[in-house]
């Protein structure tokens, strides 16, 4: 029997998570050395997948398959493609960096006399969250893929209202309550998103018989599997409510700037770089291939949501006081660039896509958790109390300058490639989307740049005078991720290598070609 390295490379993080929570109330600071060395080695595991991946090869590749509950056709069924091995690498790759940069995030809430270990809760709570991620991207049963999905939201609740963002705290327990609003926001949206799903998983079995993700395309393909137009579609609405609630997809986002606002900045960044990528995923893995008619007809109205995804939270950002909602909403406008991509059906906007999650991930990364180290230091998320900071703290002006840049999607960083793409399969498909959604990129240069102007130029206001520049921890946090930022926005080949391939399947799923450009129909005449 062959390793089975998908598995452990998601069990691994479990187990980190078991044995941190399991580490003595004095030892806080062996219990966070453990789980950073719990999520590297996740990494190399991680890497190895990478490794082992022939993108040329077969569509589900280091597949694992279990009988598990077969009376009810579950079976525990793995596969990687190339879109799932992308952000596998992705998650691995960040939660390192979230670890370090919360390094003293669960500090405060220690005391002597308390048997409540925090320190141990909060990095444990993190590795459970990646361990369940992981699973999610590897499950090729729908059922199995289910319980993960719903799974992830239990740790993310109380990493949310357990461990908030404490830069507003007060005496009067406001800044609880709104943490606590925050956490329960988030946790009952998408509650209701998997329970809608989950009636639909009912259905496809249903109607299917099966949960396995390959024998159901495989009937569909053979025709032994016919489904009624009206059934495909209820079925489809039940999957997209769900991966558009966690995506998240307006009108249905409206629990992110609070819980990204509320959430320290590591679990800000859990949150959009690596949760919410689930859903933009799943569209691909699961909406795409289960249900390719009724995808191309809810296409018209999908892409007009990813419309109103872009300009609706670029121009909140812009408006905005607060600098973690500020990102907060602008992740929102580029989530409604990877809808669009996913949607417009196209080579150029699905590869768009999933590179956009890879480096929309690098990228509000580097962001959130430079702003987060500003935050840290000043006590304030407001950008009216910023000013100057460039003057005293040149490095933290500079990275964030970076992330800021990035954000904007500035050709030579990584995030400029995967939007260029979505654009060009975007006007190739719907010429009026493709023209609309570059508004999202004037807006996105506005509160960006804005942004840097408040906090980092003009006179320096006497609260950041004696504000300290970045750390050696914060360097080995930042460094790496723009380092990652640069190399992916002048090489993109060995990620685009990887994804092409699966993008092109997915095509085939729903029986798509890209359209012939004008000329060279000109041509052919």
């Amino acid at each position: 029997m062959s390793f089975p390295l998908l598995t452990v490379t998601a069990v691994l993080p479990a187990a980190g998570a078991i044995l941190t929570a399991a580490v003595p109330a004095a030892r806080r600071t062996a219990a966070k050395w453990l789980a950073l060395a719990f999520s590297l080695a996740t990494l190399v595991l991680a890497a190895l997948v990478v490794v082992r991946f022939e993108p040329g090869g077969d569509r589900y590749q280091l597949t694992e398959s279990h009988a598990w509950i077969p009376d009810f056709g579950v079976r525990y069924e793995l596969g990687v493609d190339g879109i799932a091995v992308a952000l596998i690498a992705l998650t691995a790759l960040l939660i390192p960096f979230i670890i370090l940069a919360g390094w003293h995030d669960a500090d405060p809430l220690e005391t002597k006399s308390s048997r409540w270990r925090p320190t141990q809760g909060f990095f444990a709570l993190i590795l459970m969250v990646e361990a369940m991620v992981i699973l999610s991207f590897e499950a090729t049963d729908v059922f199995l893929f289910y319980i993960f999905f719903e799974a992830m939201l239990i740790p993310m609740y109380f990493l949310i209202g357990g461990f908030g963002d404490r830069a507003h705290a007060g005496t009067d327990g406001a800044a609880a309550t709104q943490r606590s609003y925050a956490a329960v926001k988030f946790l009952l949206y998408n509650l209701a998103g998997g329970l809608i799903m989950l009636a639909a998983v009912v259905g496809l079995y249903v109607v299917a018989g099966s949960f396995s993700l390959a024998e159901i395309a495989e009937a569909r393909a053979s025709g032994e599997l016919e489904m009624a137009a009206n059934t495909e579609r209820l079925l489809f609405l039940g999957f997209f409510f769900a991966f558009a609630v966690k995506a998240p997809l307006w009108p249905l986002h409206t629990w992110l700037p609070n819980a990204m606002g509320e959430a320290t900045a590591p679990v800000a960044v859990l949150i959009t770089a690596v949760v919410d990528k689930v859903g933009t995923f799943a569209m691909l893995r699961f909406c795409l291939q289960l249900f390719p008619e009724a995808s191309k007809w809810a296409t018209p109205v999908i892409i007009v949501l990813a419309l109103v995804s872009i300009v609706y939270g670029a121009l909140l950002a812009v408006g905005q006081r607060d600098i973690k909602r500020l990102i907060a909403y602008a992740s929102i406008s580029h989530f409604g660039f990877i809808v669009l991509g996913i949607f417009a059906m196209t080579s150029q906007g699905q590869s768009g896509a999933t590179l956009y999650m890879v480096n929309h991930g690098i990228s509000t990364a580097a962001l959130m958790l430079v702003a987060g180290f500003l935050i840290t230091r000043r006590g304030s998320r407001l950008i009216a109390d910023y000013g100057g900071v460039q003057k005293v703290a040149p490095v933290l002006a500079g990275t964030f300058l970076v992330g800021s840049l990035a954000t904007l999607s500035l050709p030579g960083l990584a995030p400029f490639v995967s939007e260029f793409l979505v654009l060009v399969g975007a006007f190739a498909a719907y010429p009026v989307a493709g023209v609309i959604a570059t508004l999202g990129i004037v807006l996105a240069a506005l509160y960006t740049l804005v942004l840097y102007q408040r906090t980092m130029t003009g006179p320096v206001k006497a609260e950041v005078r004696t504000m300290p520049d970045l750390k050696a921890r914060e360097l080995v946090v930042v460094a790496p991720l723009i380092a990652l930022l640069l190399l992916l926005g002048v090489f993109p080949k060995p990620l685009t290598d990887i994804v092409n391939p699966a993008v092109q399947h997915t095509m085939n799923d729903v029986r798509k070609t890209d359209p012939t450009p004008e000329i060279e129909a000109e041509a052919a005449k």
